[in-house]
């Protein structure tokens, strides 16, 4: 990989990562409703991305399907869990999203698992596992229970969009942004009274935040991800997006003084080997996948 490549993928990286920092910043220090805040982002991404929305690809239910799935579930329940959980925990906890797509893909599309795979698995779910350990016992948290819905969501569209063809990533973004904002509209309307009067109270700081998770992380780092994804294996690349989520602990302690203890170092380093371990496997959908997780946070 050349060294500019390189660059590319750390900037990406590091914007995926600010991205989890930002939505945090957005749903807990300025209060805005989650499901307000998504389907602000996905109009963002809508109107940006317009031009590329057709012709679309068929079958449309599935690409309609997907853009729900990886757009407005993954997002909005992403969104829903940073209200109480840290960024640094929910950045390892949806590292399951990996071994849950390893899985479905078994069941969907009939892939095999070795034992290095299971492995990773196994290493993946411990890790969680022990980020979610207190001395009291297993302490899953309301936040970190939606953090898992939203890897399971991004993981069955992971599969779901690798059973089309001919799908390109503007024009994917472009469906995503359409087919989210309407439901996401709907629901905050339904579930969140005040929701534009809490917006608008969050003043100009919400904006932005909309506006830089739905310009310069879907479109501009997204993007650049799958231009790189052309260039090189997809088992170089895939593996390099570690970054993502390290540098999302390390943005969360710095910024928002994420506790950061033995045992999340611990529970840290066991996930994010044992996703390591999937990503270096040869299979057909862990490089979408851990695109889709960075991405969301």
């Amino acid at each position: 990989m050349s060294l500019r490549d390189f660059g590319l993928l750390v900037l990406v990286c590091l914007v995926w990562a600010s991205n989890n920092i930002v939505s945090k910043y957005a749903v807990g220090v300025l209060a805005a409703p989650p499901l307000f805040y998504a389907a602000v982002r996905f109009a963002v991404v809508a109107l940006a991305t317009f031009p590329w929305l057709f012709p679309a690809p068929r079958p449309r239910w599935r690409l309609i399907v997907v853009a729900l799935l990886m757009g407005g579930g993954n997002f909005a329940l992403l969104f829903i869990g940073l209200k109480t959980a840290t960024p640094s925990a929910a950045a390892v906890v949806g590292q399951l999203g990996v071994p849950i797509t390893t899985l479905l893909s078994v069941l969907m599309l009939g892939e095999r698992i070795h034992w290095r795979r299971g492995l990773g698995i196994a290493l993946t779910l411990a890790g969680a596992l022990l980020v979610m350990w207190s001395p009291r016992g297993l302490s899953l948290s309301t936040g970190l229970m939606f953090v898992v819905g939203s890897a399971f969501t991004g993981s069955l569209g992971a599969v779901m969009m690798k059973q089309m063809e001919g799908v390109k990533p503007l024009q994917f973004q472009a469906w995503v942004g359409l087919a989210s904002l309407l439901p996401l509209a709907a629901l905050s309307a339904w579930l969140e009274p005040g929701q534009v009067q809490a917006g608008l109270a969050a003043g100009w700081p919400f904006l932005l935040a909309a506006l830089y998770s739905g310009l310069v992380v879907s479109v501009g780092a997204h993007t650049g991800y799958y231009l790189l994804i052309r260039r090189y294996e997809a088992n170089l690349i895939s593996p390099l997006t570690l970054m993502t989520p390290l540098a999302t602990i390390g943005l969360g302690v710095a910024l928002l003084h994420d506790p950061f203890g033995p045992r999340m170092l611990v529970g840290t380093t066991v996930a994010l080997v044992g996703v390591l371990i999937i990503a270096l496997r040869p299979n057909q959908v862990a490089p979408l996948l851990l695109a889709i997780r960075n991405r969301a946070q």
